[in-house]
């Protein structure tokens, strides 16, 4: 392999010769060898993005030579394209805030805007500090790229999570006549249809929903234009009064300044927002997931109320088990998206004075968070949900064989008698109802009116 040679404040590297990344670049894959998994793709296509958007900026004021200027939005909408993919070689975790990236993307552009202008890789006509990142600074370009990726991997876990919600409601209506018994701390209570339980979870996941919507709001807000430290050195007074509206008109999103770039700049407590706002949505998946395994167990020695769909076998020992693979994984990711919201909730409060510096590992877990749970929201919908049945004489048999009801005759009898009938109930293994008849504690046809399991399940 042949290489260039290029240099920097901290000394000399041999690149090689075709690569569009320079010695920045090469020393950061050098330093942090952490995950061994590169940034995010859509996180890089955004820094290129505010670069493009910059340029033009720059370009347009005076900033920058217009020729430049010009290559650089050439070379961005080649980056765009996934062009210089494998050209972007910094690892998703790294020291420095983001700095490293931001001067990947920079020697990037640099070195293929340099070609456009008739120039060789690492000749840098076109500089990757002087032009490519003129008037900015990794800490104002870096979090607004963190929050345009936030907001364009959430569309998919929104469309995922509007699709659990209209499959829970279908179920609902479908299991609206399924009546069944209710259970508190594991035990017996008092009648519920099914539809009713689908119901409340398609409502919970709409909560989540919006509360999700809520905090993308946060992400809208950025501190592009602040550079350094939210004081704005460096950037010309053009360049920082029309910066983001020419990245919301590029981007396609309603983005506004910050009021205060400094704050925008120190602090980061807008991802502490959406880091647990998508752990609660996980709380709540996995909650469901657990109701809907709970109701599947057996087939012969659990509840088996509901029948999920067989997606694989269940055993590699044990002929014909079949597992609820499908809520056990949703439930494994909320694990990871708890776990998630840990990092970035320490990485938030870790930050020192002008800038916080951990950037990089609270995206590196905000956006697997968002990953993870969008796959998850789906797996769970085609793969779950949808193909639910509900065992219908088991729910009635388990219904008409629990003492549960006799919470319906507090009213008529008493807690205390009700109590001891549901012991005696127990004991002799009969139902409520015989028992009563037995002693005569209450006619048939008003006894048939209260132990009604359907008018137990209507709110009055």
């Amino acid at each position: 392999m042949n290489f260039r040679s290029e240099s920097d404040s901290i000394g000399t590297m041999n690149v090689p010769e075709n690569a569009y990344y320079g010695v920045q670049s090469l020393r950061a894959q050098e330093n942090f060898r952490i995950t061994e998994k590169p940034m995010n793709d859509a996180f890089i296509k955004n820094v290129v993005l505010i670069k493009k958007v910059a340029a033009k900026v720059n370009g347009k004021y005076g900033y920058v030579e217009q020729n430049i200027a010009n290559a650089i939005v050439s070379a961005c909408d080649e980056a765009l394209n996934g062009n210089f993919d494998q050209y972007f070689i910094t690892d998703a975790v790294q020291g420095g805030a983001g700095t490293s990236v931001n001067m990947n993307v920079n020697e990037v552009i640099a070195n293929r805007a340099t070609e456009i202008l008739g120039g060789k890789l690492g000749q840098y006509i076109c500089h990757p500090n002087d032009h490519v990142n003129h008037s900015q600074s990794t800490n104002d370009v870096i979090p607004t790229a963190g929050k345009l990726t936030v907001l364009e991997l959430s569309k998919g876990l929104l469309l995922n999570l509007n699709d659990l919600i209209v499959a829970f409601s279908q179920k609902a209506v479908e299991f609206d006549d399924v009546l069944k018994m209710g259970r508190t701390q594991l035990e017996d209570a008092v009648p519920i249809r099914l539809g009713q339980e689908f119901h409340a979870y398609a409502q919970a996941v709409k909560r989540d929903y919006e509360r999700i919507t809520n905090a993308l709001d946060e992400m809208k807000t950025v501190n592009i234009g602040g550079t350094a430290i939210g004081t704005a050195v460096n950037a010309g007074h053009d360049y920082l009064t029309h910066i983001v509206e020419a990245l919301s008109s590029e981007s396609g999103l309603q983005l506004k300044h910050a009021e205060d770039l400094i704050d925008a700049t120190q602090n980061l407590d807008c991802f502490t927002v959406i880091s647990g706002v998508l752990k609660t949505c996980a709380m709540t998946l996995s909650k469901i997931c657990n109701d809907l395994r709970l109701m599947s167990s057996g087939p012969r020695t659990g509840l088996y109320e509901i029948n999920l769909p067989a997606k694989q076998n269940g055993s590699s020992i044990m002929p014909g088990k079949v597992n609820p693979v499908i809520p056990e994984v949703v439930s494994q990711v909320a694990f990871l998206v708890a776990g998630n919201d840990v990092t970035v909730s320490m990485a938030v409060e870790g930050g020192q004075l002008e800038l916080n510096a951990f950037e990089p590992v609270i995206f590196y877990k905000l956006f697997e968070s968002i990953i993870c749970l969008k796959n998850a929201v789906r797996t769970l919908i085609d793969n779950c949900v949808i193909g639910i049945t509900a065992n219908r004489e088991r729910c009635e048999q388990l219904l008409y064989n629990s003492v549960g009801i006799v919470t319906a005759l507090c009213p008529y009898l008493g807690y205390k008698k009700a109590a001891e009938l549901a012991k005696e109930a127990l004991k002799r293994n009969v139902r409520i109802k015989d028992l009563i008849l037995e002693y005569g504690l209450m006619s048939p046809d008003l006894l048939d009116k209260v132990l009604d399991p359907f008018a137990m399940t209507e709110n009055k």
